[in-house]
C-alpha cells in the first residue's frame, strides 16, 4: 500500500458515493488506474464494504447507551454463548471483547431510557455468563471533522 492508496482510503472514508472519475481527480489519477487500485483494495480486503450512515434518532434509536459487561467465568463455553446471544440483540450495534474492568464493551440504541431499562431487565442481564453489566449513558457525541459524513 502507497500514498496513492491511503489518498483514495481517506477520500473514500469521507465520501464514498463519490465517482470514480471524482475520486481520481482527487487522488491525482486517470480514472482507469484509480478504479483499479480501488478494486484491488476491494479484493484484498482493505475496503470491506459501502453502508449508509444513518440518524439513529430518526429512527427511533435516538438514545446511545455504552455497557460495560464483566462475566462470572471466563471458559471457553461461557464466551461462546455470551457472544452468541448479545450479537442476537438488534439493539446492540457494536459488541467489543476487551481488556481493563470490563470483558466487553457494548454499543445499544434504543428509542429512550425506559427502552433502555426493559433491555437491561429483561435482555442484558440475563445473557449467559453475565456478572454485572455498568451502563454509561451518552449525552452527546463529537466528531472529529475528518469523520463527519458527507453531506
Amino acid at each position: 500500500m502507497d500514498e496513492v492508496d491511503r489518498s483514495i482510503l481517506a477520500v473514500l472514508e469521507k465520501n464514498g458515493r463519490i465517482s470514480n472519475a471524482e475520486l481520481a481527480a482527487q487522488v491525482g489519477l486517470s480514472p482507469s488506474p484509480c478504479l483499479r487500485r480501488v478494486r484491488q483494495l476491494e479484493d484484498a480486503g482493505v475496503i470491506r464494504g459501502y453502508r449508509a450512515v444513518i440518524d439513529p434518532a430518526a429512527v427511533g434509536r435516538g438514545l446511545r447507551v455504552f455497557a460495560g459487561v464483566r462475566l462470572m467465568r471466563h471458559t471457553r463455553r461461557d464466551v461462546v454463548a455470551f457472544e452468541r446471544e448479545v450479537t442476537r440483540l438488534a439493539e446492540v450495534v457494536a459488541c467489543h471483547h476487551i481488556t481493563g474492568n470490563f470483558d466487553y464493551l457494548l454499543q445499544i440504541e434504543v428509542a429512550d431510557l425506559p427502552a433502555y431499562e426493559n433491555l437491561h431487565a429483561n435482555q442484558l442481564a440475563g445473557l449467559p455468563g453475565v456478572a454485572t453489566v455498568t451502563s454509561y449513558v451518552t449525552m452527546k457525541t463529537l466528531s472529529p471533522p475528518h469523520m463527519t459524513p458527507h453531506a
